[in-house]
């Protein structure tokens, strides 16, 4: 049984339900601004001194509307225990997803101060290929998927994290067998680990509108039996 036809006319003139998924979009908009100005830096060494600056500022605001949600979500649920239960719960899950998301954005720009030199852009290109174009695609297919919704988006979403997780597998194997410095093998698998984990925690947001709320975060197992 799917967690919900259709997000926005379920919620069609519920205030408080609609400020949540506002605030919950915007949410994603920030994680998503962190993970391209962290790749803008890391990958091609562009961008201001301030970068920093801006990615934690980012960071705290994303951590403050999680924080803020879930505390409206349990308040509207003391108040109406019976309505919109199988939602609130719904977000309580997501908006953690979404935290992390900023989390992970925050690991990778962390990557920058162990490199003892700035990146090769044609060493990195040969392992990771367009994975930063990748993965920000899939930032858009999430918000899609739950925004409106979409069924086909939330697969699609799934099969662009599997693709996306066994390629940064691959690449930890390369390095391990690799003739790089210890610096370029260490930076480059965190940056692997890293990538993966934000393609899981898109999926698990995008996949949540095709999955009931007891089976959250387990779309591969679901898939795969």
């Amino acid at each position: 049984m799917k967690m919900f036809k259709n997000i926005l006319q379920i919620w069609k003139g519920k205030d408080f339900l609609n400020h949540v998924l506002e605030d919950f979009n915007g949410m994603l908009d920030d994680t998503e601004e962190m993970f391209l100005l962290v790749c803008k830096k890391l990958i091609h060494n562009e961008g201001g001194e301030d970068i920093k600056d801006k990615i934690y500022s980012i960071d705290r605001k994303v951590n403050a509307l999680e924080k803020d949600i879930r505390k409206r979500v349990l308040e509207h649920l003391v108040v109406q225990p019976s309505v919109d239960l199988s939602t609130s719960l719904l977000f309580m899950s997501v908006v953690k997803d979404a935290e992390r998301l900023g989390d992970y954005a925050k690991n990778l720009y962390e990557v920058t101060n162990l490199l003892e030199k700035p990146i090769d852009i044609n060493k990195c290109k040969e392992l990771f290929n367009d994975i930063e174009g990748e993965l920000a695609e899939l930032f858009k297919q999430t918000k899609k998927a739950f925004i409106e919704s979409d069924e086909d988006t939330a697969a699609k979403s799934w099969e662009s994290k599997r693709e996306i997780g066994t390629r940064c597998e691959a690449i930890i194997v390369t390095l391990s067998k690799s003739v790089l410095s210890v610096n370029e093998a260490v930076c480059f698998t965190l940056m692997a680990r890293h990538f993966k984990r934000i393609a899981s925690h898109l999926t698990n947001i995008a996949t949540s509108v095709i999955l009931p709320l007891s089976e959250l975060d387990y779309f591969d197992e679901r898939r795969q039996g």
